[in-house]
């Protein structure tokens, strides 16, 4: 009779990886806060000159993470900023562009909640998303791993980033849009995440 090794329980994250993904919990944590109480409608209001919404902000922030994980994943070709033939940066910054990429739209549609959206689907897929990066970090070995990070209008060029730097990136973003959370939830009916 021969005794079978019982499976092994997935590593928990250590070190740097342990506090990187804890800063990033205490930052997507402040985020989500702002929204708690609110139903779809509230969740969707703009109550700034801005086109920003609660529900938005979180599925920017969902869209983001997701992307930078996927970056770390699959390299330069997850974060692809191509534009139509014949348009330039210029073009679409000064709104003359003849075709917009679809990138772009979906960037710009992050920001608010379309119909049909719910704002439990909304921090459903952040969980889902928060959970996918979390596993995947504790299994990275070396956070000095690095890809190019492509070109892009708003980056520097020729960048590139580390594991650990995307996770500090995330993690800003993360942070930022809390506090712009923080403040249309303020606006829209006096409360605070903090």
């Amino acid at each position: 009779m021969t005794a079978t090794t019982p499976p092994q329980p997935a590593l928990a994250p250590h070190g740097e990886h342990a506090d990187l993904l804890a800063d990033l919990a205490t930052a997507r944590s402040s985020l989500t806060r702002t929204v708690r109480g609110l139903d779809d409608e509230r969740a969707g209001e703009r109550p700034t000159v801005s086109a920003l919404c609660l529900g938005g902000l979180v599925k920017h922030v969902t869209a983001m993470e997701e992307g930078w994980l996927r970056f770390v994943v699959e390299g330069p070709t997850a974060l692809s900023y191509d534009l139509p033939d014949g348009v330039t940066w210029a073009d679409i910054t000064s709104g003359t562009a003849r075709e917009i990429p679809q990138w772009l739209i979906d960037h710009q549609n992050g920001f608010r909640m379309e119909p049909g959206e719910t704002l439990a689907d909304i921090l459903k897929r952040y969980e889902e998303v928060a959970a996918r990066t979390e596993e995947f970090i504790a299994s990275v070995p070396d956070l000095s791993a690095t890809h190019p990070v492509p070109e892009a209008p708003w980056g520097e060029p020729a960048t590139v980033y580390s594991v650990r730097r995307v996770l500090t990136h995330v993690l800003h973003e993360t942070a930022q849009h809390a506090g712009h959370a923080d403040i249309l939830r303020e606006t829209l009916d006096g409360q605070t995440a903090t």
